[in-house]
C-alpha cells in the first residue's frame, strides 16, 4: 500500500500576522486555492507519465479532514483524479475547532461544519455518519496527548491495509501530520522533533506486507512555483 500524506493549502489563519485574530474554521486564501490547483494538476499529470511523478499509479482513495481548508483543497484534487473525496474525521488538525476568547470566556469549542453545510458546498463528498447536523467536533481544545492518541488510531487503521494494492492520499494538517508520522514510525510524541510540511506538500510512505515501511520522500513541493511555497 502506498500512502501520500498531503497538507492543505494556505489558510487565512496561516497568513495571519496576529494569531489572536484566528478563525475557528478558516478558508483557504487566494494563494491556498492556487496551491490546491497546482497540486491537483501535478497529481493528475503524474498518472499520465509526468517526468518526476509523485505517484507511480493512480491514487485509488482520497481522504480529507472535515475542516474547511482541507475540504477545499480536496475539491480540485478529486476532480482531477476522478475520485469523490471521503471525509475522515480523525485526520483533523490538532486542537479541534476552538477559539480562545481570553480571560473572560476562556477557550470555547465549536461544532465545525454540519452535514448540510458540507453537502451544500461539496455535494459529491462521501461523509461519515458521525458528521451530523450538529457538526462533528465536541469539547473544547484537544490536548496533545489526545491528538497523538488519535494519530495512533489512524496509523493502526492504515497499517491494517498494508497488504492491499491501495494508493491512499490523505489531505490533512501540519500538526496532525507530524503526530501521524511519529505514530507510523513508532516514535515518542514530543517537541524535540517535528516533521514540518509546507502547504500542499506531499510525503510518501510505502507499507510492505512484512510490516516494514519505506519512506520515499518528505515534504515534497515540486509542484509549486517558488512564489507559492508557504
Amino acid at each position: 500500500m502506498e500512502l501520500y500524506i498531503i497538507r492543505h493549502g494556505q489558510s487565512t489563519n496561516n497568513a495571519l500576522a496576529d494569531p489572536k485574530e484566528r478563525d475557528r474554521d478558516p478558508s483557504l486564501t487566494e494563494i491556498g486555492f492556487k496551491q490546491a490547483d497546482f497540486l491537483a494538476r501535478y497529481l493528475s499529470e503524474s498518472i499520465q507519465g509526468y517526468t518526476h511523478p509523485p505517484v507511480n499509479l493512480p491514487i485509488t482513495k482520497l481522504y480529507c479532514s472535515p475542516m474547511r481548508r482541507a475540504l477545499q483543497t480536496a475539491c480540485p484534487v478529486g476532480e482531477a483524479l476522478g475520485l469523490a473525496p471521503e471525509v475522515w474525521i480523525d485526520i483533523h488538525e490538532s486542537g479541534g475547532i476552538y477559539l480562545d476568547h481570553g480571560e473572560e470566556e476562556g477557550v470555547r469549542g465549536y461544532p465545525g461544519m454540519t452535514r448540510g453545510e458540507v453537502l451544500a458546498d461539496f455535494p459529491h463528498y462521501v461523509l461519515p455518519d458521525a458528521l451530523t447536523e450538529e457538526g462533528w467536533w465536541k469539547g473544547g481544545r484537544e490536548d496533545q496527548a489526545a491528538c497523538h492518541a488519535r494519530a495512533i488510531r489512524v496509523a493502526h487503521a492504515l497499517q491494517a491495509r498494508a497488504t492491499t494494492d491501495e494508493r491512499i492520499a490523505l489531505i490533512s494538517h501540519g500538526g496532525f501530520i507530524d503526530a501521524l508520522i511519529k505514530a507510523l514510525l513508532s516514535q515518542l510524541p514530543g517537541t524535540h522533533l517535528a516533521y514540518h510540511h509546507h502547504n500542499t506538500a506531499i510525503t510518501r510512505i510505502d507499507f510492505r506486507e512484512d510490516g516494514r515501511l519505506d519512506i520515499r520522500y518528505l515534504n515534497r513541493v515540486d509542484h509549486l512555483p517558488a512564489e507559492l511555497i508557504t
